[in-house]
């Protein structure tokens, strides 16, 4: 690896000092990775910020005039942004030119070079290097075009999906797309996500990126796949098991999100499924009523049992004493059940 301390004593030595002290501290090369502003420099200096705007830009072409000697650290990092398939999030990037405390030195070399590119961070990808700014329509066209297809999936998918994906992509657009530069995309993409199952999807999916007690719920009723009790749930919750920290969690907290959230139903005392699954909303006397209007014929009290038992974690004598309420259900003569015409 190079020795970046060395290059940037070197690149820096004929500045003067006032030159040298507004790249030290614009580029944070303290090793404290704190990058200051041309209005706070100029603050402390008494000049106004396009006067360090001056300095910086006039010492960075005093810089550059000796890049020439550097080619081979240049070549090399241009050969690990090829590797990566032309484009990479910057965090990713200085990761791989150098060790941490060498990333401000790595940035300020990168910099000096006007072949590597910086697109900074926005709201929808993070800050990353290129050397080309086509690469940033190329990255906005993808992930566009992966948002649509997993959309209509609506569920997270493996990284091989995503790669069939990208192999459509490249026959409508007639440009090949690489696993590396894929890889890339991702990393850098903030609305395509991947979580600690190693499956993708789009950021705002509770199974991509749970947000409080609620999404976490979720996810557990999803993995464990079967009704639970609040406080099973709870328990579940204070477990990391989908990579989120472990923690106790209150248990009525979980109980009082649970019924406030149409995705969860009651099913039984304190015990929830999910109504994807099939559940009803409602009242033992709401589930009967419901199989009845469905049902094109009466039934019988056996068969009603039977498809309460599919919606309801209660005894018989629950569903009995709701089907006995003269008010809503009607028995036929020939010992059925019908709903009352009102």
């Amino acid at each position: 690896m190079f020795n970046y301390s060395q290059i940037y004593s070197n690149l820096t030595k004929d500045l003067n000092q006032r030159q040298k002290e507004v790249i030290f501290r614009r580029f944070g090369l303290n090793n404290s990775l704190k990058k200051e502003t041309l209005e706070s420099i100029g603050k402390s200096y008494g000049v106004t910020r396009e006067r360090i705007r001056q300095i910086e830009e006039d010492a960075i072409n005093k810089m550059r005039e000796k890049i020439k000697g550097y080619r081979e650290v240049f070549d090399y990092f241009a050969s690990q942004l090829k590797k990566s398939g032309g484009l990479k999030k910057e965090e990713e990037f200085l990761g791989i030119l150098g060790k941490k405390n060498f990333y401000n030195q790595i940035s300020f070399l990168l910099t000096l070079d006007k072949k590597f590119i910086r697109i900074p961070e926005t709201r929808d990808y993070f800050s990353f290097w290129t050397r080309s700014p086509d690469y940033l329509t190329l990255f906005q066209q993808v992930i566009d075009f992966l948002r649509d297809k997993l959309k209509k999936d609506n569920h997270p998918v493996a990284f091989a999906r995503l790669e069939e994906y990208v192999n459509s992509f490249s026959k409508i657009k007639k440009r090949r797309i690489t696993k590396p530069q894929l890889t890339s995309i991702i990393e850098i993409s903030k609305e395509i996500l991947k979580n600690a199952d190693g499956l993708f999807g789009l950021r705002d999916w509770p199974e991509i990126n749970p947000r409080g007690i609620r999404d976490k719920a979720y996810l557990v009723f999803k993995k464990e796949n079967r009704p639970l009790h609040f406080i099973e749930v709870s328990r579940l919750i204070s477990k990391p098991i989908f990579g989120w920290k472990a923690g106790s969690v209150n248990y009525q907290s979980v109980h009082n999100e649970l019924i406030k959230d149409p995705r969860f139903v009651l099913v039984g005392r304190g015990t929830y499924g999910l109504k994807e699954w099939g559940y009803m909303p409602g009242a033992v006397k709401d589930i009967i009523l419901s199989i009845l209007k469905n049902s094109k014929e009466s039934l019988s009290k056996k068969e009603i049992i039977k498809e309460v038992s599919k919606q309801r974690l209660v005894k018989e004598n629950t569903i009995l004493l709701n089907l006995s309420n003269k008010r809503y259900f009607l028995k036929t003569p020939e010992g059925k059940y019908t709903i009352r015409e009102i």
